[in-house]
């Protein structure tokens, strides 16, 4: 194993202050070397050059101990902006995030049947419309796309809906935009945006499984993404759980989101669309209501591995499926509890998120900064 350079171990640090100080509204420099263990010395030293660079300020005075106030400091949400892109089913939305997560200004296309070409033409076309918008400087590009993603590369390995495969998509945007570009699955970026800007804590552990037109989920353990070996860890919407079901898109028979997924619910329905099912749902139609019902009782059934596997006692539900509230949720949560072993189950709190779409944006646009990138130091452009 080779030794850091001195350069390596500077930028390191620089991470570690800058995101002990992401996690807090306000926070002193002994504090901030008190939680990362370094001198503080080196903290005086980085916070110095994260002051000069404008990423931080100095926002008043804390609680004396019974010497001098502190200093404390703030991120400075202004300083810097990143892009974030939910490439979703029905349509392709993109933002433009504050390092607060606040969201300042959102541009959507919809998308009807484009091929992967086109789709891809789209992309570039609303990163061009959200670049060009008053909010500087942009400092990167969070993506967060359906599909097999190899974040590591930023290449889509397939994406059916999409009709990619084996495309460098970070790479593409990178040559064409000359920013820093992550690229990762949008269950997984939803799961970073659920667990940075829905409250949590910043270390601890949960599962967010998004339930659209495909079923997906995003791993956090001890406040980072799970990716597994290949960086395809959740993705259990194509684990076969009806032998001789009905064929998927992936070319199986049974798999999960046949049976859970909005475009399973619709297909079963016979109806045009999802709006149309809600509206039956909600005027009490009972065939639909037993739809909805045995949909979330597979999911929650599939679930029951989760728990067993992960014990990890927060679940957060997201994606369109959402829509049919309590009643689906309880049938979730009904199937889980008889599924698993009683004894992890009756320790697992299960729920919606509270992000909707937005969850995916923030979490494509925050990994870069939250997952070690050095994006942030660099000059304003």
């Amino acid at each position: 194993m080779k030794k850091a350079t001195h350069q390596q171990t500077k930028e390191h640090n620089r991470n570690l202050v800058l995101k002990t100080i992401f996690d807090h509204e306000a926070i002193s420099r002994a504090e901030i070397a008190r939680l990362t263990q370094l001198t503080r010395a080196t903290v005086s030293d980085l916070v110095n050059e994260l002051l000069i660079e404008g990423l931080v300020e100095e926002v008043g005075l804390g609680s004396s101990m019974g010497g001098k106030s502190p200093i404390l400091l703030s991120l400075r949400p202004a300083s810097r902006y990143l892009i974030g892109l939910n490439l979703a089913q029905d349509k392709f939305i993109g933002a433009i995030v504050n390092l607060r997560g606040e969201i300042k200004e959102t541009i959507e296309y919809p998308v009807q049947g484009e091929d992967g070409e086109q789709s891809l033409e789209l992309v570039i076309r609303l990163l061009e419309n959200l670049l060009a918008t008053p909010w500087k400087p942009v400092v990167g590009i969070g993506v967060g796309t359906p599909g097999l993603i190899s974040t590591r590369d930023g290449v889509i390995l397939q994406a059916v809906n999409l009709a990619w495969k084996n495309l460098p998509l970070a790479h593409l945007i990178r040559e064409r935009f000359s920013l820093p570009v992550s690229v990762l699955n949008d269950s997984q970026a939803t799961a970073i945006g659920e667990f940075v800007y829905g409250g949590h804590l910043s270390e601890g552990n949960m599962v967010v499984v998004n339930v659209r037109h495909g079923v997906g989920a995003g791993i956090l353990i001890n406040g980072r993404l799970f990716q597994g070996d290949g960086s395809g860890a959740g993705e259990i919407g194509h684990v076969v759980v009806e032998e001789n079901g009905l064929l998927c898109r992936c070319g199986k028979h049974g798999c999960l989101e046949t049976l859970t997924s909005t475009s399973a619910v619709v297909r079963q329905a016979g109806l045009p669309g999802l709006d149309q099912v809600e509206a039956a749902f909600r005027a009490g139609d009972p065939r639909i209501g037993k739809i909805i019902q045995d949909a979330g009782t597979h999911l929650g059934s599939a679930l029951a591995y989760l728990v067993g596997i992960l014990n990890i006692h927060e679940i957060v539900l997201t994606g369109e499926m959402t829509r049919f509230g309590e009643p689906w949720l309880n049938a979730v949560q009904q199937a889980m509890q008889r599924s698993a072993f009683h004894l992890l189950a009756r320790n697992t709190h299960l729920r919606i998120g509270s992000l909707d779409y937005q969850a995916c944006i923030l979490g494509a646009s925050s990994f870069m900064l939250l997952d070690g990138y050095s994006l942030l130091f660099l000059n304003e452009r």
